[in-house]
């Protein structure tokens, strides 16, 4: 007879009217130490008897939910049906270069194609679900795209103890509101092969069924886990699409900025912008003209709220959300959105910390989140803006954490007035922008927040660690750490490379940033596009935006929303720069083109505009044979819908004759003069 494991519990099978008591047997048990157990109940007393009952348990046929696909398209109660995984396959990475999936599931008379969100990504990836798998699908969301039915999973549990078994039954497609028990209905509709075709995930569709399927105007059943009373529709925000129709998501505000206004050519106007965030991800959302009025008093940071379609969701914009999310919503005319009393199974903020290790990997003006413990609290200091003369206040605190390094951080406006914490306080912050300025720093941006003691697993761990050994710890500082950032692409700092070992090494050709360090001489200037009209704003913040000329001696800078006279030019050049082994062209930027030009970018143009070419000439003349010690990053770039490597200057130094002379001199010293040498004593 043959060994078999069991899971605890006790079945009826209502086809033998048997029942069964539940056994506690051990894969190394053998079922004939269960038989008095069977034969208390006085229904089962024969090895064959026992044998066939518990082939039976395993039978993936006596579990599956057959006709439940069908179901769920034409809009019946879904429960938690069992399926078959008959197909698994990864999509696209998205923004955040997580790994995506698709599945596709058999009822045995239907199949379907799905999505799993990245909650559910883990039984996946741990090896739990596989080809062929049996799964109780727990929480998941019927969605049409682009007039098909897919399932967006949210949770879901494998039944290991069915194995994994060839496919089951000869399941059809699921057309868009249309199910079939095994092509039923009087359809004459063959049965789908074995391989389901990536090119069309529901397989080749027969002649009879190319005709247009109808859209379904009701809501499609859901499992969601949020609680959305009457709107049982209830979509996870990881789940919204352009191609997602009739949703609604229940979301917190974990930010609400400032009502902007613009002014162009072609008019003005106003806009806000919101965060919305749930359980599965957050997604920014933006309100123009009318809607700033008739949603900005009432959504407020913190509070809950049911947000309903029509509402556009597009491709975000990367350049004016920090969010982490490939789309955002726009609020329309007839948007839905109303405040939800239950706030269970919403998070209040969501969060992906940098370590202040890491800060020194880290390019200048990305943003990130941030957790530390407050060692240091500076007084309120107030700066003057010089061009606009309007005072500014800041707050300087210093931060520490369990990595052994601490960081300066700043502070502004009313945030730097209102802060009240206690030295030695676990502080959570999201959205710092990376400065370099004094090595590393930190800022908090007008869309940030930060939260004091938050309630999270990281302030925890962190607080324990202060409290037992972080509090007599000596601290590393970021100052003057530029050269680290370098140390992911190895060597030393102050190793050149060449021009050739630049191309040799592939620097920038990998996903990660590489630097490097070249000493070169300056072969040539590109005179054309050498520099751009600035926005002269520099409290608190500068700008450095390229600012529109509007009318003649009025130039609007849309960030700052504010006008100038004239604009403070700044180089954006390419210079071609050589050595020994070859040539190489590098993008400069204002600091480096000052030191390149010998002159403001201001005073370029005005030559250009005072039509003194001769001036002109003489100045990038002067500019080519200067030999320079460049700092690079080399980074892969799309330009025109092709790849090319870029190589962007961070910062220029004229060259050090006595520095060079002593690198020089460890180079001699590395040779052995007790060999034979041309060196002599």
């Amino acid at each position: 007879m043959t060994k078999l494991n069991l899971r605890e519990g006790a079945r009826l099978d209502a086809t033998r009217g048997t029942r069964f008591a539940p056994l506690h047997q051990t894969s190394n048990e053998h079922p004939d130490a269960h038989a008095d157990s069977f034969s208390s109940h006085g229904t089962l007393t024969h090895d064959s008897d026992l044998e066939e009952i518990l082939t039976a348990m395993a039978d993936p046929f006596a579990i599956i939910s057959k006709g439940a696909l069908a179901n769920i398209a034409q809009g019946g109660e879904a429960g938690e049906p069992v399926v078959q995984c008959v197909q698994i396959k990864p999509m696209a990475a998205g923004a955040d270069g997580r790994e995506r999936y698709r599945v596709v599931w058999n009822d045995t008379a239907n199949f379907i194609q799905s999505m799993m969100t990245q909650q559910a990504n883990w039984i996946i990836t741990e090896g739990k679900l596989k080809k062929g798998s049996i799964c109780r699908l727990k929480s998941f969301q019927a969605n049409v795209v682009k007039e098909r039915l897919i399932l967006v999973i949210l949770d879901m549990e494998v039944l290991e103890e069915y194995g994994e078994p060839e496919k089951l039954g000869q399941p059809v497609a699921l057309e868009d509101g249309k199910g079939g028990q095994g092509g039923g209905g009087g359809e004459d509709v063959k049965p789908q092969p074995e391989s389901i075709g990536a090119g069309n995930f529901y397989g080749q569709k027969p002649v009879q069924q190319q005709a247009q399927p109808q859209q379904r105007s009701a809501a499609l059943p859901s499992r969601a886990n949020a609680n959305g009373g009457s709107r049982g529709n209830i979509h996870p925000i990881e789940a919204l699409s352009p191609y997602a129709h009739k949703w609604t998501i229940k979301a917190r505000v974990s930010h609400k900025g400032d009502i902007k206004t613009w002014h162009n050519k072609n008019g003005e106007g106003k806009l806000f912008s919101v965060n919305f965030l749930d359980e599965s991800g957050e997604i920014r959302a933006t309100g123009f003209n009318d809607a700033v009025d008739q949603w900005y008093e009432m959504l407020q940071e913190g509070s809950v709220y049911y947000i309903s379609s029509p509402c556009r969701v597009q491709l975000a914009k990367k350049q004016f959300s920090n969010v982490n999310n490939d789309y955002e919503l726009t609020f329309e005319k007839d948007t839905q959105i109303e405040k939800a009393e239950d706030n269970e199974g919403v998070p209040q903020v969501r969060y992906n910390f940098t370590t202040l290790a890491d800060l020194q990997t880290v390019e200048k003006d990305t943003t990130i989140d941030c957790i530390g413990i407050l060692s240091e609290i500076g007084e309120v200091s107030e700066i003057v803006s010089k061009t606009t003369s309007k005072p500014y206040s800041k707050r300087e605190l210093t931060l520490v954490d369990n990595t052994g390094f601490n960081v300066r951080l700043t502070i502004w406006g009313g945030s730097a007035q209102s802060f009240e914490a206690a030295p030695e306080s676990v502080i959570a912050f999201k959205g710092l922008k990376v400065s370099d300025f004094g090595g590393r720093s930190l800022s908090l941006l007008s869309s940030g927040s930060m939260t004091l003691d938050p309630d999270i697993d990281e302030a925890f761990k962190l607080k324990g660690w202060y409290d037992g050994a972080g509090r007599n710890e000596q601290f590393q500082s970021h100052a003057n750490t530029m050269g680290a950032v370098g140390a992911t692409s190895g060597g030393r700092r102050d190793e050149y490379k060449t021009v050739a070992q630049v191309s040799e090494e592939n620097l920038g050709m990998g996903e990660s940033t590489d630097w490097f360090s070249i000493k070169g001489t300056i072969l040539y200037v590109k005179k054309d596009s050498i520099a751009y009209p600035a926005c002269r704003t520099t409290e608190p913040q500068t700008c450095n935006k390229k600012v529109v000329e509007i009318d003649p001696g009025k130039w609007r800078c849309e960030k700052c929303d504010r006008e100038w006279d004239k604009p403070e030019y700044r180089y954006v050049m390419s210079v071609n720069v050589g050595d020994h082994t070859g040539q190489l062209w590098l993008s400069c930027f204002d600091e480096t083109g000052r030191i390149i030009m010998g002159v403001p970018a201001n005073d370029i143009m005005a030559l250009r505009d005072e039509g003194d070419e001769r001036r002109q000439e003489q100045i990038f003349a002067d500019a080519n044979c200067k030999q320079l010690v460049f700092r690079c990053k080399a980074k892969m770039d799309t330009f025109q819908d092709q790849q090319r490597v870029r190589y962007q200057v961070q910062t220029a130094n004229v060259l050090n004759y006595g520095m060079e002379a002593r690198k020089l001199a460890e180079v001699i010293k590395t040779y052995n003069a007790d060999s034979d040498s041309l060196f002599v004593r």
